[in-house]
């Protein structure tokens, strides 16, 4: 049975209702909603063009112009100033204000449509409404604002209920409801329990499974102002539920969760987040975020993979047999290409081997063979060979990287460390690790049976040898020595990716253990290895084993 809990305004009768249902497993998860403020009502009149078009029989241009402020502060959060542009200002200012308020309104947009005139000399101007409802969705509808001159001069909203919505007025009014939905339950691969309490950084992916991944529900209803009957239903939101006692089955791993919820301890209060999968199939094993609770980076997250993208970038080069690894590429402190790059702590490798430029992640050495490689090349073999920019159905939202052609040659120069407008995640460069250690993309999954609908090639296997050669050599000799320590042959690849001049670097690390692939990447971390190389370190000691 549920049990409706309520607020009501005393001024217009707008009443939020909250529908509880028996809670079994996981917590409600409040979804932010964040909408753009605008109003295009009658942009282009100064032109003679859209809605206020002028010719004959047309209406007024001062209503018009009336009718575009007066949308255009009810729009903008400007009540005062839309209520007094209003035949009743203190009505229209309690009525604008408490249907916002009370139906949980932020950032209402409103598009005007072309204006009419009647033959008593009133002007009509329509407009679609559309009202992004906090946590829930956007409600679309149409209305119409009347305009009638005044006696004094001057154009006026002729203030009506039913201006705001057709159906308002004095004997109904509009009613909230939110559905109190309580996570699924969610189990791990091997059926084990997982909840936002044991493993803290799940706690917006179990809200992303709600419904089968629909998130909250709710309506608006019409409803009578003295008995609360519903008259009907102006909309419903979210889609339908899936049973609770249905578990959602995952392919997470809860001793992997377990042990990467206790790495990000590592990331000493800054910004991080990580992702580990397996690499045979691309099932997600365990995803975490610090701080826990909030945005999920590790697979929604936007950043420049820094020097990690070196794998694509030497993948692209290999492939055409650009450059070999014994093959001597000059690795100086500065190179210039319409701005200076320069290496991590300028360091130099004078005479360095194509393999010494990796594994000491030498950026001028790349940004030096930038001219083996044609304008679109690096996005094409990203696409291609690892999948990254196609659409993946990852079971939760997922950003799924951009590769974009170069702007022009410095830009170029960025993108082959990494850098200009280039873009990933933790979940995307961990499936590039381990496509770069099998040879075979694998769209990546945190629910069995998700669909897939990427088309990729696999990497030649001599490619592929010499990336795992190369990656393996960076562990033992080059910059990824925090995990030299730990047993299974691992491979790795660190990265720094600059974010702005005002700002400290961030600091990535990917690194490849048998059926395992993960990949982290710590905000304002300054460099790979020192701080997301802890936190690898921490996860691959834990969880010794690969999983079955």
């Amino acid at each position: 049975m549920t049990h409706p809990s309520s607020t009501h305004d005393p001024d217009l009768g707008h009443v939020t209702t909250y529908r509880r249902r028996p809670r079994r497993t996981g917590r409600r998860a409040a979804v932010a909603v964040t909408a753009v403020l605008a109003v295009t009502a009658g942009g282009a009149y100064a032109a003679g063009l859209g809605p206020f078009e002028r010719g004959d029989g047309a209406p007024d241009p001062a209503a018009l112009t009336q009718a575009r402020a007066f949308l255009a502060d009810w729009a903008g959060g400007r009540l005062d100033g839309a209520a007094a542009r209003t035949t009743d200002p203190a009505a229209a200012r309690q009525v604008l204000r408490n249907f916002t308020a009370g139906l949980d309104i932020k950032g209402p947009r409103l598009t005007a449509a072309r204006a009419t005139r009647a033959d008593d000399g009133s002007v009509r101007v329509p407009f679609t409404a559309k009202m992004p409802v906090t946590g829930l969705g956007a409600w679309t509808y149409t209305s119409g604002l009347p305009l009638r001159e005044q006696r004094g001069g001057g154009w006026k909203v002729d203030w009506k209920l039913s201006l705001v919505h057709p159906h308002l007025s004095e004997s109904a009014k509009f009613r909230l409801e939110r559905e109190d939905t309580a996570a699924p339950k969610v189990t791990d691969r091997t059926g084990a329990s997982l909840t936002g309490d044991s493993y803290p950084s799940l706690q917006a992916v179990l809200s992303q499974f709600a419904g089968g991944g629909a998130g909250p529900r709710g309506a608006i209803r019409l409803v009578d102002r003295a008995t609360g009957e519903v008259k009907g239903t102006e909309t419903t939101f979210g889609a339908k539920k899936t049973p609770a006692d249905e578990p959602v089955a995952t392919t997470l791993d809860a001793s992997w969760q377990s042990a990467a919820e206790k790495a990000m301890a590592e990331a000493d209060g800054k910004n991080a987040s990580l992702v580990a999968l397996r690499v045979d199939n691309g099932e997600v094993l365990a995803m975490a975020n610090s701080p826990a609770t909030g945005f999920n980076r590790a697979v929604s997250g936007t950043y420049a993979p820094g020097s990690t993208w070196k794998i694509v970038t030497s993948s692209a080069l290999l492939l055409k047999g650009a450059v070999e690894p014994d093959d001597v590429v000059d690795c100086p402190k500065y190179l210039t290409v319409g701005k200076e790059f320069h290496n991590v702590e300028t360091s130099e490798f004078r005479g360095a081997t194509f393999r010494k430029d990796f594994t000491e992640s030498c950026n001028t050495a790349f940004i030096s063979l930038r001219d083996r490689l044609g304008g679109s090349e690096l996005g094409d073999v990203a696409r291609k060979y690892f999948g990254v920019g196609q659409e993946w159905h990852v079971g939760i939202p997922s950003y799924d990287g951009s590769v974009p052609v170069p702007k022009d040659e410095t830009e170029k120069a960025a993108s082959m460390i990494g850098q200009g407008r280039i873009q990933a995640n933790p979940l995307i460069m961990a499936s590039v690790t381990a496509t770069a250690a099998s040879g075979t993309f694998h769209q990546p999954t945190i629910v069995r049976g998700a669909k897939d609908t990427t088309s990729t090639t696999p990497l030649p296997a001599s490619v592929v040898g010499q990336l795992r050669t190369m990656m393996r050599a960076t562990v033992t000799e080059g910059t990824a020595r925090v995990l030299a320590d730990l047993p299974g042959g691992i491979g790795a690849k660190t990265g720094t990716a600059e974010v702005s001049e005002d700002e400290p670097n961030n600091g990535w690390l990917v690194a490849r253990r048998g059926n395992v692939a993960v990949a982290c990447v710590v905000e304002q971390g300054v460099t790979g290895g020192g701080s997301a190389g802890p936190i690898l370190h921490s996860l691959l000691s834990a969880v010794p084993d690969d999983p079955s």
